[in-house]
């Protein structure tokens, strides 16, 4: 296992790295940058053990009890070891999908010892999936540029060359590897563009344009979250770009080009409803914090949304247990979660999350953006009456009831909260491609029968009885 230093080396690697329209010379001692490094390496220290061979981040569930561990563990972890777990399993889940078929044999062998060089040398890898689509109406083959869809434009004997880019790529900037895959089921005619490999970040012809909400700041008592949890957000261009043969996984098969992205979506969906179990709970708790410190939390309207609250932080878990409960096993023996309660738990979790927030905001009140800094506070000329006029309830003095208004407004209103609020919609495929999956593996024959058998119908009767 790598220590937090080692990974700072690591990446100190010639790596291609642009934000507000420069190139960045040093990372790690970028302003909008270095604390995404450091949140990184803290990380990579915090799960270091010097009797582990390897990290939690690569186990592969074999049990139920093995599932329920890794996601219990990834509701903990930072966003780059959750994401390495999660695009490796859908990587071994591809492989498992495609293992049922001798002319895919080597790419099952290839993904296999990619796994294992990743867990040798401790990395960190993204997904790399979402291309530019350009005009979302035509196919890959008839937009008017080809490379709008990530494509081959060279095979080699040794390899092949890529081209194309790779939007919304999170902590792409701070990872060793991108796990390229097709973004969607290609047809015949598009074998270009059924194309997965594994490309180094450092690699030539890679470059990563970043966006990032890491505070434009330098008070970390005003953005108390996101100065220390940020993350940067990458476009990433794949300018004619090599891949030696053992990093392909897929170079032309379009039957098996949206196997990719469905084992993905399993995974990162799974992953997505277990960090949005753990926030839906720090939301309940930053609902009663606030309601208490103003004194309204034994008012009725104030309960019943906390009320509400609780009730979203509980059944994201019951799903989340359900998809744990109800795994299934591959003929590798070992376990992924149900695609029923994912994609439902998903679903569930993201599309209700905005009326979370507001009933956070409508508790807590304007405060949440007005609410005076610490450094007001702490005015000599000022200061006092400051104080005076934004305490809370007798006991809850303005310092107290001021953090927990930064908070709430840094984790929720901010440009973290932007990013946040987006990013549960779009993880993993939007709201639109949940209710696909969780359609498609919903036991829609046994509900109809029992609708019958409850109406009285005679038996026999078949499934398209009218």
């Amino acid at each position: 296992m790598l220590t937090g230093a080692q990974y700072l080396d690591s990446v100190q690697d010639g790596r291609r790295l642009y934000i507000d329209g420069e190139r960045v010379e040093d990372p790690l001692s970028h302003p909008l940058l270095a604390g995404s490094f450091r949140h990184v390496a803290a990380a990579y220290d915090r799960m270091w053990r010097a009797d582990a061979e390897v990290g939690p981040y690569y186990k592969i569930p074999r049990s139920n009890d093995d599932l329920r561990g890794l996601m219990n563990d990834i509701s903990t972890w930072d966003d780059l070891s959750a994401v390495t777990s999660s695009g490796l399993m859908a990587l071994l889940t591809a492989s498992a999908r495609m293992s049922d078929g001798a002319e895919y044999g080597d790419y099952v062998t290839r993904i296999q010892k990619y796994h294992q060089y990743c867990m040798a040398n401790d990395l960190r890898c993204v997904q790399a999936i979402t291309d530019a689509k350009g005009d979302r109406r035509l196919s890959p083959s008839k937009q008017d540029d080809p490379d709008l869809y990530t494509r081959i434009v060279e095979r080699r004997p040794d390899g092949i060359v890529i081209n194309g880019a790779k939007l919304h790529i999170t902590a792409a900037a701070n990872a060793h590897e991108l796990v390229v895959m097709p973004t969607k089921r290609m047809k015949d005619g598009e074998e270009d563009w059924a194309v997965s490999c594994a490309v180094p970040v450092n690699a030539d012809g890679v470059s990563i344009v970043n966006t990032t909400y890491a505070p434009r700041g330098d008070d970390p008592d005003y953005w108390p979250i996101s100065s220390e949890e940020n993350t940067p957000e990458g476009l990433v261009i794949l300018d004619h770009v090599f891949v030696p043969n053992d990093r392909v996984f897929l170079a032309g098969e379009v039957e098996h080009s949206a196997t990719f992205a469905h084992s993905l979506g399993l995974w990162e969906r799974l992953g997505g409803t277990s960090h949005m179990a753990a926030a839906a709970d720090r939301l309940v708790g930053f609902a009663q914090l606030i309601a208490e410190a103003n004194g309204v939390a034994s008012i009725s309207h104030i309960k019943e949304k906390i009320a509400e609250m609780i009730i979203y932080a509980t059944l994201i878990r019951g799903c989340l247990e359900a998809a744990i409960t109800h795994a299934e096993r591959t003929p590798e023996d070992w376990v992924h979660p149900s695609e029923l309660y994912t994609n439902a738990a998903k679903h569930y979790g993201a599309a209700e999350f905005n009326l979370m927030v507001r009933h956070l905001h409508d508790i807590a009140g304007g405060a949440v953006l007005t609410a005076p800094s610490q450094r007001d506070l702490d005015n000599a000329e000022v200061g006092a009456l400051v104080a005076k006029y934004t305490r809370g309830k007798e006991g809850v003095d303005a310092s107290y009831r001021a953090r927990l208004f930064r908070a709430i407004r840094d984790y929720t209103a901010d440009a973290r909260g932007g990013w946040w609020l987006v990013t549960n919609l779009q993880s993993g495929g939007g709201l639109f491609a949940q209710r696909i999956v969780a359609t498609k593996h919903y036991p829609m024959t046994a509900a109809k029968r029992e609708a019958l058998r409850i109406a009285n119908f005679p038996e026999p009767v078949t499934a398209g009885t009218t």
